[in-house]
């Protein structure tokens, strides 16, 4: 299955217009386009994934914060930390009404002061850490409750972009495409540089492979941390680092973790009728004392290809802000110098 999504298809009821109005069809294609494409921005919703304890970075943060704050309340990459940089990215593609932000409670001195640019009902607060599949899902069941044909992008908030507006750009034909083929989930793949043995990623069909950027490709599957041989093969074959970017329609997600998770899935539904009512905050309380840790790649996506599709962002630099030596590294590749960022060979026997 290949779906071309470089070139966009006419409407019928626009060509109808045309028809009708002969003497002004351009103008009238344009504003009926237009207004196809206002009415679906305004179903697009954004997660920040951002309810991590960042604890393989903790060694750097508490350096250049002074304390025990998770990687994406921190200024690792200059004056705003990367929970602020990931949030400007975000608003160049997607309402910010139309933004949440996944956290855990534990965190909210270092986000709280977001409170006066976010309405409190844009937060999905988790009461602790249990992963990202209960985090992803809590955030789904919000969003669904306000807006039931939802489309929706999860963004994690501790990656460096070269380019944010390429890159939004990028996410905006991922809606698309996902808008044409509702039932399936678009991975944002990011195209390899390198044979990279830290990341996760991601092995299209082979036929699809040669695609090309404009396609989403069917998912075969993933490799998580391949060593180096398994890690070039890979970059021969076209495959893509896995993002973690994810685009699909709320109802396609829900569809997913139910298959793979239902005794998650149902524990959540037991609660949902609380979402937005003064007893949520209790209600997920109680669901989260019964749930366990799950990692939403592994016990949902990894299970789930037949419903995945990846599609290759071209024109950026990326980094998964992971552990010291790749921030180390990104710093040193894009020339930016911090107020934290000494000597190397200094800041490596601090963090050792």
């Amino acid at each position: 299955m290949r779906i071309i999504i470089r070139q966009k298809k006419k409407p019928n009821h626009k060509d109808i217009l045309m028809r009708k109005h002969s003497g002004n069809t351009h103008r009238i294609g344009i504003e009926v386009e237009k207004d196809i494409r206002k009415e679906s921005e305004l179903h697009r919703w954004g997660v920040i994934l951002a309810g991590g304890d960042g604890t393989r970075l903790r060694s750097l943060t508490r350096i250049i914060s002074g304390d025990e704050r998770p990687k994406q309340f921190c200024r690792i990459l200059g004056d705003e930390s990367l929970l602020e940089r990931t949030v400007k990215r975000v608003e160049m593609g997607i309402p910010r009404n139309n933004i949440l932000l996944s956290v855990t409670r534990t965190h909210e001195r270092f986000y709280n002061y977001l409170y006066d640019k976010f309405d409190r009902r844009q937060f999905a607060d988790q009461p602790a850490n249990l992963g990202t599949a209960p985090a992803i899902l809590y955030s789904l069941l919000r969003i669904a409750k306000a807006d039931p044909g939802a489309f929706v992008t999860f963004f994690p908030s501790d990656h460096y972009l070269s380019d944010d507006e390429i890159f939004m750009k990028q996410v905006e034909t991922a809606f698309e495409g996902v808008e044409r083929q509702p039932g399936m989930i678009a991975l944002l793949g990011i195209t390899p540089g390198s044979a990279e043995t830290e990341y996760g990623w991601i092995e299209p069909y082979p036929q699809a492979a040669d695609s090309g950027p404009g396609f989403l490709m069917p998912v075969k599957r993933f490799w998580e941390k391949p060593d180096k041989p398994r890690a070039a093969e890979l970059l021969n074959k076209g495959c893509l680092w896995n993002s973690f970017v994810m685009t699909g329609k709320v109802s396609a997600f829900l569809g997913m973790i139910r298959g793979s998770i239902p005794t998650l899935y149902h524990d959540f539904i037991g609660a949902s009728d609380m979402i937005g009512a003064p007893g949520e905050s209790d209600a997920i309380d109680y669901v989260y004392e019964k749930l366990t840790p799950a990692n939403f790649s592994q016990r949902v996506l990894e299970v789930s290809t037949e419903s995945l599709l990846a599609f290759a962002v071209t024109g950026v630099q990326w980094s998964d802000l992971g552990e010291p030596g790749r921030v180390l590294s990104t710093l040193e590749n894009i020339g930016i110098k911090t107020e934290w960022n000494l000597k190397k060979g200094d800041l490596a026997r601090k963090i050792a």
